[in-house]
């Protein structure tokens, strides 16, 4: 998903052979040996647990659970084990808008901007384009950008606020790009178009009709459940398994994967979208929005049968919230789910009417629900079974191996006996890049301290002004360099965050706006001419010439400011006794005073 945030997306499908009836398939006979093939796997990788469930037309034929719900206590994993589905969280938010789209308070195919005039994009042409489906379906152009929701307070309208902020990366429907903050600004966009929460909204018009009891939006609802997930993985230079926190940061981007739910309750949901939207003989979901929802918006390239040689999967399109595929010659649409420790997904066969959960505990067994749910379609449908666990368990293990070798030769391209250009007190302060927020480096015992989005490290000297963390089992390594102005100050810290490199800059000591309002007049330039300094409480200080359009003063440092344009060029306010003397301006030729009149 990112490069530090190892949210997977499931590129999976599966599929039936020869065509079979549901009401011919004895399951309990189809998977005879399969609980030996859950206990060798779960061996054979690693696992601490794992759930499954099969269902069959309209009812849940099998599920159980393997493994532990609670490695450390040895607690069994059930059905009614409750655990954060993640990004199966999306088809219900597809779905939701679906039913507004039938409302008529939103649309597919319009530009959303038309639907919420409040929604703004990087340009003009994002603006007038972006489509509801396009937002659903991560074919905007713009890539993920997860770090700037991970472990971080945004709420969901100032995520929504920060679209404008995300340059797309690619032509708009030409590029399968996923994005979980479309999904979270789809949420807010429910909220506008409702009246009610993404939270109320997803209550009201799905999970109390399809009687989801146990279902929920956080790890605090979570954990008030008798059976609930705890998340264990694999160390990564080691084999053993340890605890790891629940990731709760999740309010945000709640829209794009904050349900918690279990086999039980997710059979519910599966049973609906596999018969055309009805359960008990309710009509919950809107038929022509499941239509939608399934339709092929964008296609994805075949890269495990070009890579691998793997062809039994191919062709996979995403639709808006779940993908399609065609695995050994038969449709599968399904989705996958990831949060730290926990990993699931959903998936029927539309022409079989047969449905495949699967939920995994453990960051280093995440590849299982794809696995896991192959095989169980290869059993159900007679088909020989394919060597995915010994295949993907060979991946993994090298995978770990070139990790932990390439974790060895990490600074090796440092470069020695360089100092910082600055004593480390002139690099504390807070930093701010407009699409991910704040970061603030501060100085404790003589040592830089990294502290963004909830992840505090102290920092060590690498070379010249880049500083770095250490490599954090769970947060990773994080550099960061520093920069100059051509004044010398330390004005901004760059790192490389998602797809590229972020710049954030020095946030400087404001001014009140008393202060401000004081340097605003008229001043006086050597020829005898004059210009306005003027200052109003939405826009600042800004520089008026005769003549000429205003040119904005950004703070600096105290009462130095520059415009926009020019970083070398710096003005510079005299204040004697609390009053306003003059106003200096440098720049590399030298430097003109111009007394206040």
């Amino acid at each position: 998903m990112s490069k530090r945030i190892p949210l997977i997306i499931a590129l999976a499908c599966l599929v039936l052979a020869p065509a079979a009836h549901p009401q011919d398939i004895d399951v309990s006979k189809k998977l005879d040996g399969f609980d030996d093939y859950m206990a060798k796997v779960l061996k054979d990788w690693n696992g601490p647990g794992i759930g499954v469930g099969i269902v069959v037309s309209d009812k849940l034929v099998f599920a159980k659970g393997y493994g532990y719900r609670d490695y450390e206590h040895k607690l069994p994993f059930t059905p009614g084990t409750v655990c954060p589905i993640a990004s199966n969280t999306k088809l219900f938010t597809a779905i939701s808008a679906g039913m507004l789209v039938e409302e008529g308070k939103l649309t597919w195919d319009k530009p959303v901007r038309e639907s919420v005039p409040s929604v703004r994009f990087y340009n003009e042409q994002l603006n007038n384009s972006v489509t509801l489906r396009d937002m659903l379906s991560h074919r905007t152009g713009i890539t993920r950008h997860d770090t700037i929701w991970y472990k971080s307070d945004f709420t969901r309208k100032e995520l929504f606020d920060r679209l404008k902020y995300l340059e797309p990366q690619e032509p708009m429907r030409q590029t399968f790009l996923y994005n979980n903050l479309m999904y979270a600004a789809v949420g807010y966009m429910i909220e506008l178009q409702s009246g009610k929460t993404w939270e109320q909204f997803v209550r009201d018009r799905i999970l109390d009709p399809l009687e989801m009891k146990s279902t929920s939006y956080s790890i605090a609802e979570m954990l008030k459940q008798p059976e609930h997930g705890v998340g264990f993985t694999e160390k990564r230079d080691s084999f053993d398994l340890y605890k790891i926190p629940y990731y709760e940061d999740i309010t945000g981007v709640a829209p794009c994967g904050a349900i918690v739910s279990n086999i039980i309750d997710m059979s519910h949901w599966l049973i609906a979208l596999m018969n055309d939207g009805q359960y008990q003989g309710k009509h919950v979901l809107p038929s022509d929005v499941l239509k939608q929802t399934l339709q092929p918006a964008i296609a994805l390239p075949n890269t495990a049968a070009e890579q691998r040689g793997w062809w039994e999967s191919l062709n996979a399109a995403y639709g808006m919230g779940r993908q399609t595929s065609v695995y050994r010659g038969h449709l599968i649409t399904f989705h996958g789910g990831d949060l730290p420790g926990f990993h699931t997904q959903v998936s029927f066969m539309p022409k079989e009417h047969i449905g495949v959960l699967v939920f995994v505990i453990g960051n280093h067994t995440a590849p299982l629900y794809n696995l896991v749910t192959y095989n169980v379609y290869e059993r159900l449908l007679g088909m020989d079974q394919t060597p995915w666990i010994q295949r993907v368990l060979d991946i993994r293990l090298k995978g770990k191996q070139a990790g932990t070798e390439a974790r060895k030769k990490a600074g090796e391209d440092r470069v020695p006996n360089t100092h910082p250009s600055h004593p480390l007190a002139d690099y504390a302060g807070d930093y701010e890049n407009p699409a991910y927020g704040v970061m603030k480096i501060a100085l404790k015992d003589n040592q830089l301290q990294f502290d963004f989005h909830k992840i505090k490290m102290p920092m060590t000297h690498f070379h010249y002004d880049r500083f770095d963390t250490a490599d954090d089992e769970q947060d990773g390594k994080w550099s960061v360099s520093f920069r100059t102005n051509p004044q010398g100050d330390v004005e901004q810290a760059f790192m490389s965050l998602d797809e590229a490199e972020a710049v954030f800059t020095r946030k400087p000591e404001t001014l009140d706006a008393k202060v401000l309002s004081q340097l605003a007049g008229t001043y006086s330039t050597p020829t005898g001419g004059t210009f306005e300094v003027k200052y109003q409480e939405t826009s600042g200080l800004a520089l008026a010439e005769p003549g000429a359009p205003p040119l904005p003063l950004n703070q600096v440092k105290g009462l130095r400011f520059r415009t926009p344009q020019f970083s070398d060029l710096i003005f510079e306010f005299v204040m004697e006794n609390g009053q306003v003397k003059a106003l200096k301006q440098t720049d590399p030729s030298g430097e003109f005073s111009f007394p206040r009149k």
